[in-house]
C-alpha cells in the first residue's frame, strides 16, 4: 500500500467529513487513515487505483481534491 495525502477544499462540517470518508471508502483499493476538514490521508494499492482516480472520487462527491 502507498500513502497519499489529499488536500480538499469545500469541507466545513461533519456532513462533509462523512461524505468524503464514504467516497474514499467506496473507492476500490483505498483504505482511509483519516479525514479532517481540508485533508484526507489514505493508503492505496497502485495495482488497483491511482491518485487521480482517488481525487476524482472526492470531486464526484462535491469537493475539490488534489494530491498534497
Amino acid at each position: 500500500m502507498t500513502p497519499l495525502a489529499l488536500s480538499i477544499n469545500g469541507m466545513s462540517c461533519g456532513h462533509c467529513l462523512n461524505a468524503v470518508r464514504r467516497a474514499l471508502s467506496d473507492t476500490p483499493g483505498v483504505t482511509v487513515d483519516s479525514v479532517r476538514i481540508g485533508r484526507a490521508d489514505v493508503q492505496y494499492d497502485p495495482a488497483v487505483t491511482t491518485p487521480d482516480k482517488i481525487a476524482s472520487a472526492v470531486t464526484d462527491a462535491g469537493y475539490d481534491a488534489t494530491s498534497a
